[in-house]
This record gives structure tokens, sequence and C-alpha cells, in this order.
């Protein structure tokens, strides 16, 4: 797979438990074809290069910050291949706050069903949104009749970089 950059060494295996664990892995090409692998989804160059790109990424980003960050794909085969990883479970897709979709690698265990459910938290001011793992999603208790199959727990206000600002701001 020549062209294809490295994987960084927080590549995702499918039995990280801990998404802080990731930067424990060691032959980083193999992980990205045995994550795509263990989620039903042939690896080709491109799909591979998407899973790097959001391996990559601090955050979860949004199909434009995608683009940006892989010149060599263009908006179409990046969006047909994050339908895909989200169809298998691969990526949670969601709106974060300001009417942007968001994408980022998901810890499901299996293809069929999504268990990596977490919190998502988007700052007002800097517009960036972080993934709190540690924070459970809280119970809802739905009606009858009613069946959940995801969730999207969003937080907004300002994250510890903004409000340390908005501190420092306030006092001077």
């Amino acid at each position: 797979m020549d062209g294809v950059p490295a994987l960084t060494n927080d590549t995702p295996i499918p039995q990280i438990k801990d998404r802080r664990m990731m930067n424990k892995t060691d032959n980083k090409m193999s992980r990205a074809v045995d994550l795509l692998a263990h989620h039903g989804i042939k690896a080709t160059p491109n799909r591979i290069l998407v899973v790097e790109a959001l391996v990559g990424a601090e955050r979860p980003m949004s199909m434009s910050e995608l683009e940006n960050r892989i010149l060599t794909i263009d908006k179409s085969n990046v969006f047909r291949t994050l339908t895909l990883f989200k169809a298998h479970h691969l990526v949670h897709a969601f709106e974060d706050g300001s009417d942007t979709v968001r994408y980022e690698l998901c810890l499901a265990h299996d293809a069929e069903a999504d268990d990596d459910m977490h919190v998502h938290f988007f700052c007002e001011r800097c517009q960036r949104t972080f993934c709190l793992y540690d924070t459970p999603v809280p119970a809802v208790d739905l009606p009858g009749g009613y069946s959940q199959q995801s969730v999207n727990y969003m937080i907004k206000g300002l994250c510890p970089d903004c409000a340390r600002k908005a501190a420092l701001y306030e006092r001077t």
C-alpha cells in the first residue's frame, strides 16, 4: 500500500475497552486492517486513510475537517466510507450542538450493536466537541412502546481551556 501514510501510535484495535489505551499498539497498518475486518469491512486504501484520519484526530471530526485532512479522496468517497463505517458500528455520527455532524471511531465490540455510548461536550466558545468517556450517559425511563437504539447525549458550555481564559479575562 505505497502512498498510504502510517497510522499514529493510537491506532485502535477491536478489543480495546478504553480509547486512552489506543497508543499501546505496535503494527499500525495491520491493526487498522484488523479493526476493519472486525467490523466486517473490506480494507481498501481509502478506508484505511479515513480510519487513519479519525484515529489521528484528538476529537470527533466534521465532514469538512475530514476532507481537509484527506486531500487524496474526494468528498463523495469520504461520505460513502463514513456511511459504511456507521452501518457497521465503526463510527458514531452525531450532531455536535452547532448543526454540524461529527464522526468518531466507535469502540463497539461487534458490528451488529453499538455498545459504546458516552457523553459529548460542545464548547460554545471555541466550537470544539469533546468525548467524555468517563461520564456515563444517564438512564432514561422511556414510556411504553418506545425502544432505545442509540443515545446522543450532548452537554454544552465552556471547555476547561475556555473557562480558564474567561476567568482570567474577568479578573482583568
